[in-house]
């Protein structure tokens, strides 16, 4: 089972992430980060580059795989994934940008894209922290329901609700893209660490079926379950469908001081 940490706010957790993500990196400064977009990792990323600046952690040669982009979005439209990777992860945490790496959603053949993409994890060696939130629905990634738990990178047809979701960011929701290329599930599990982020009562029904359901294509995010290194962090909102909630807390609480995530 994934070790859930909750936390009383989502700050907290974004904080708690950020901390152990700094660690690793200034461990490991070739470290391949996984990074997701979304509103949810936003805090984590704020606090993560405060941390790094305020340690002078030299970030040249950490590498970055983003799990996914828009099909059909050009890479300087402000709400594609490329761009908002730039403004929320590349530059505040002083990333190469050429060891930042996105899905090619504006290729000819982005069925070849998606197969290079997912070559190109492999060849430096996979992801060391892959960073996820979890969709309303379950899905990670854009693995919507139904999603097989060995997918490869692919091209995906958003699920509606998806769609919707996603309107917000889009001046009209008529402009939100059908289609995306996303990590499989498959890939996704071949990271070291997974560090799933839940915040909000809205995910509360995704959270607890992805950590204490059956294992199930139809609730993608379920797939956490069958990987040997998963973090849970979430907030008391995201975590109030829990049935364990209080064995977490006091597994984290009685947590060995010498030993992180």
């Amino acid at each position: 089972m994934a070790e859930v940490v909750v936390t009383r706010t989502a700050d907290e957790a974004s904080r708690l992430a950020a901390d152990h993500v700094a660690r690793a990196i200034a461990v490991r400064p070739r470290l391949v980060l996984g990074v997701a977009t979304g509103s949810t990792p936003e805090l984590f990323y704020r606090h993560l580059a405060r941390r790094l600046t305020a340690e002078g952690t030299d970030t040249s040669g950490v590498r970055a795989f983003a799990l996914d982009e828009y099909v059909g979005l050009p890479a300087d439209h402000p709400e594609s994934y490329a761009a908002v990777i730039e403004r929320t992860v590349t530059v505040p945490l002083g990333l190469d940008p050429a060891h930042v790496h996105v899905p090619d959603g504006g290729a000819a053949d982005p069925f070849a894209a998606a197969e290079a993409y997912d070559r190109a994890i492999t060849a430096v060696g996979g992801v060391d922290i892959q960073i996820l939130g979890i969709g309303r629905n379950g899905h990670i990634g854009f693995n919507e329901p139904g999603s097989s738990l060995g997918s490869r990178t692919r091209v995906k047809t958003l699920a509606a609700s998806t769609r919707d979701a996603n309107a917000r960011f889009f001046a009209d929701p008529r402009d939100v893209p059908v289609h995306c290329i996303t990590q499989g599930i498959g890939t996704i599990r071949e990271a070291r660490h997974l560090i799933l982020l839940a915040f909000g009562a809205d995910k509360s029904a995704a959270l607890a079926g992805a950590v204490e359901g059956p294992v199930s294509a139809s609730l993608p995010g379920s797939a956490i379950q069958l990987h040997p290194h998963v973090t849970v962090l979430a907030d008391e909102d995201a975590a109030r469908e829990l049935t364990q909630a209080e064995a977490y807390r006091e597994a984290w609480a009685l947590k060995p001081s010498a030993q992180s995530f």
